[in-house]
């Protein structure tokens, strides 16, 4: 009981994590949307503009950019070359999938380690036009270098345990399309395997002569 009662109380977490995390990009791209559209109908119609809007909304799209590479890491929404790794057998995907997951563990390394140091020398620094200290600019490497080193381990613990499937030894997809259209699929087939499924009123029925 402790155990399922602690895994449920992680797994909340880690889903308001990233729930948390797709609020945070849905501010920063409003707040572009604001700070750029404002700006150019300030410029036009008062002749005058926000003088930081430029930095904010650059700065914004930064942490856009790590904060929605790690949701779509987490549900493997990053498009890739499967066209060779697709063809092979279930341990040849095994093996190709954990050489990436180790060199992709190696980049988060370097990402982490730099934004790091970035950080530490830029917090003195302010910026320009706001005067914030740029080593806002460089957080979002560290977070997402951790949550994403994070995500590759648990991910190469279930490949070594042997806890996921065939079809999801392959995590990317050449295209949006493809991935809609095996979403696609596999709901249909879910609906079908739904409506086909005997009842017991219908198991009973075919039991009475």
């Amino acid at each position: 009981m402790k155990s399922s009662s602690s895994s449920t109380l992680i797994g909340n977490l880690i889903e308001g994590y990233f729930h948390l995390l797709k609020i945070l990009v849905v501010l920063c791209l409003a707040g572009m949307v604001v700070l750029v559209f404002g700006n150019v109908a300030l410029r036009y119609l008062f002749n005058t503009g926000i003088s930081i809007s430029e930095e904010l909304s650059r700065w914004f799209f930064v942490w856009l950019t790590f904060l929605g590479a790690l949701i779509g890491l987490r549900e493997h929404a990053h498009l890739g070359m499967d066209s060779m790794v697709s063809r092979l057998s279930p341990t040849g995907k095994k093996v190709c999938l954990v050489i990436g997951q180790l060199l992709m563990l190696f980049s988060t390394w370097f990402i982490t380690v730099g934004s790091w140091d970035q950080v530490l020398i830029n917090t003195s620094v302010a910026a320009p036009a706001s005067g914030l200290p740029m080593a806002i600019l460089y957080a979002p490497g560290v977070v997402f270098g951790i949550t994403a080193a994070l995500i590759i381990a648990y991910e190469l613990y279930r490949v070594l345990a042997g806890k996921v499937s065939d079809e999801d030894l392959v995590m990317v997809t050449e295209s949006e399309e493809l991935a809609e259209i095996h979403a696609l699929q596999e709901e249909i087939e879910h609906q079908e395997h739904v409506h086909h499924k005997p009842t017991k009123s219908t198991k009973h029925e075919e039991v009475q002569p």
